[in-house]
């Protein structure tokens, strides 16, 4: 048992609050646990200049936290962790959209963090995903695309071990203290996108790793869930 109840293989309370800011293609706000980002989808009629020769669109991505996201203000930082994190959710949107529908479009994700507690980069990526699935269907409603765009859905969560336990979903007090400490990306179907490992206190074997990969599933099929019926119920 955890310090916040939960059991080992148990995710925090997911809520995810689709078309959250006004006057934007799309948006949501996703809170998991004590964690909130906000997620916009900014539709830009140009692409990158390795692209204006081509047919094909793009999606990029940008993060932040809010100074007074964390228990003590924080810089508004750039560099190396934000420039990792926001190339971490492009390439998640990036690989399971058909760019060429896009036609000479970019959408821009930006994930704001207004409240911190582990998971942040995660977050951002299932958020990122409903922020542009709904661009994406305010384009096909405009007559912009003809179809939308993605083959699979998408989301992101947290596993490590922490005092020798292995966990999902690893909160800021955890994530903190963790001696193994694994982001993982994956399709609806459970398809790996990216797996970010660290042996922040040891090294780990691949028998964990297969493990934390297992609890992670779990965790991502939940995600999937929260995404229909966020996306196709409300």
């Amino acid at each position: 048992m955890r310090k916040d109840g939960r059991l080992n293989d148990k995710m925090r309370g997911v809520r995810i609050i689709k078309d959250y800011i006004r006057d934007v293609e799309g948006s949501c706000l996703i809170e998991m646990g004590k964690t909130k980002v906000v997620c916009t989808a900014t539709i830009d009629e140009k692409v990158p200049k390795f692209l204006r020769k081509t047919k094909m669109g793009w999606i990029t991505a940008e993060y932040g936290m809010l100074p007074r996201s964390s228990k003590g203000r924080i810089e508004r930082a750039r560099g190396g962790r934000i420039y990792e994190i926001q190339r971490l959710i492009g390439r998640s949107l990036r690989s399971i959209t058909n760019l060429s529908l896009l036609a000479g479009r970019t959408i821009i994700i930006d994930c704001d963090v207004i409240q911190a507690d582990g998971g942040t980069r995660t977050a951002s990526v299932t958020g990122g995903f409903i922020a542009c699935y709904t661009a994406c269907q305010y384009m096909l409603f405009e007559g912009l695309i003809e179809r939308l765009p993605f083959h699979s859905m998408v989301a992101a969560i947290s596993v490590g071990v922490v005092d020798g336990e292995l966990m999902l979903d690893l909160s800021y007090e955890e994530d903190s203290t963790a001696d193994v400490d694994i982001n993982i990306v994956m399709t609806e179907n459970l398809d790996i996108i990216e797996v970010q490992g660290t042996g922040e206190r040891r090294a780990y074997t691949i028998d964990e790793l297969m493990k934390l990969i297992k609890i992670g599933e779990i965790g991502i099929k939940k995600l999937i869930e929260k995404e229909k019926e966020v996306l196709f119920q409300s």
